[in-house]
């Protein structure tokens, strides 16, 4: 499994637009962490905002297992998959997809702290139109009760769906480059 820089520019730009691509389509990302008994916990999070290159917050609203599992242990997988019938079809019409399908960051979730104001009004604006509904108003109209975890990320894994994504993810890092072809080579002679 070859691993991006997050820290990267022209990497993380690819994660912004393939997380908005998520959100978007599913209104969520998955946030896996680790139970106490050692297993994989995924949690569906729709407050997860990118911020700069290799950063990103949530709210941390109504997630107590999640939070149970990052206090003991803060290592996270974030897996974000663009699900729009559009990217999906148009991707299997023309045999590749024109934009990343997916992408998991890897890294780890700080301590609760307070939201932020800005944070608070980003995440109100992506809401705006849910908390019109009932349900809405139960989940998110009372932004007293928000924090925030800050996420920081060691490593991207984009999803690859061979000879359809192998065009996908470009560098500005040599080393991120690299990785790229050894990967594009490693797929054309599979193929051969």
């Amino acid at each position: 499994m070859k691993q991006l820089d997050p820290t990267d520019p022209a990497v993380w730009q690819q994660v912004r637009a393939t997380v908005r691509g998520a959100s978007a389509s599913s209104m969520h990302c998955a946030i896996a962490s680790i139970g106490a008994d050692g297993r994989p916990h995924v949690t569906p999070i729709g407050s997860v905002m990118l911020t700069e290159p290799g950063r990103g917050v949530y709210l941390d609203v109504i997630n107590v297992q999640l939070s149970r599992n990052i206090d003991r242990d803060p290592r996270i997988e974030l897996l974000a998959v663009d699900s729009r019938r559009r990217t999906w079809l148009r991707g299997l019409v023309r045999g590749r997809f024109d934009t990343p399908p997916g992408v998991r960051l890897i890294g780890v979730a700080g301590a609760t702290r307070p939201l932020r104001d800005d944070e608070r009004e980003r995440f109100q604006r992506r809401v705006r139109w849910a908390i019109r509904t009932r349900g809405g108003r139960r989940l998110w109209g009372d932004p007293a009760r928000f924090h925030a975890r800050d996420l920081t990320f060691t490593g991207v894994v984009p999803v690859r769906i061979p000879a359809m994504t192998e065009h996908l993810w470009t560098s500005s890092s040599p080393s991120a480059l690299l990785a790229n072809d050894v990967t594009r080579t490693a797929t054309s002679a599979a193929r051969r």
